[in-house]
């Protein structure tokens, strides 16, 4: 008896292994999966959205939900600020359909996945330069467009972040007495980003490095 119980259900694990997995919403039509979609994504379910159009791309990509669906997975993850995922669907999508009317709208939520993730001015700054280079081109691209101002305006605060690393940089180097690299960097930030108040205090250090390099220039030249 225990051996017949043994093969019964040794028997019954490889019936369940071998059946196939068969997803319940196979046989919904496209819309409905479109539907469901974004039902899930206005309930702020992004995740089970992805999920929904995943399917329509994937099982209907010739539909004319596609495109929506594409562009909607791209949505949910900037919501759920997985930034990296949004950026690389975004730009699938732009890849795809480089003539969309939904481009400047595309560019400007890569641009903005990169400036969400804007670190404090004492950090590394390579969100910025990847933000800034994104939303010049979407003014390049579509002057005209409703994105484009608050593009600008985007651009504005990616510089001031940038004149503030600098100047946390200079003033480091000026704190530790390497007044060379110091002057390079306020130099910098007075000619890059004159319009900010950065480069009002860059400017004010600007005298303090070229005395202090003298003072060493000419220290320099009294042990010669």
């Amino acid at each position: 008896m225990k051996q017949f119980f043994l093969f019964f259900l040794a028997f019954t694990c490889l019936f369940l292994y071998g059946c196939v997995y068969v997803d319940p919403d196979i046989d919904k039509p496209v819309h409905e999966l479109a539907q469901n979609g974004i039902d899930e994504f206005n309930d702020e379910d992004y995740r089970k959205a992805i999920e929904y159009f995943e399917k329509v791309r994937d099982w209907y990509p010739f539909s004319k939900y596609a495109k929506l669906a594409e562009l909607k997975i791209a949505d949910a993850y900037f919501h759920l600020k997985n930034y990296d995922e949004a950026i690389i669907a975004y730009e699938t999508f732009e890849e795809l359909h480089p003539k969309n009317e939904s481009i400047p709208y595309v560019l400007h939520q890569i641009g903005l996945s990169y400036f969400n993730r804007l670190g404090t001015v004492d950090r590394e700054q390579t969100m910025a330069h990847k933000a800034i280079e994104v939303f010049e081109r979407l003014i390049k691209s579509f002057p005209d467009d409703a994105y484009t101002e608050d593009a600008k305006d985007k651009i504005t605060l990616c510089k001031k972040n940038l004149a503030g690393h600098d100047f946390s940089v200079g003033h480091f180097y000026f704190r530790t007495k390497h007044y060379k690299a110091a002057l390079y960097r306020f130099k910098h930030i007075v000619s890059t980003y004159p319009e900010f108040e950065t480069a009002k205090k860059a400017s004010q250090y600007i005298p303090l490095c070229e005395e202090a390099l003298s003072k060493e220039m000419e220290k320099s030249d009294k042990k010669e």
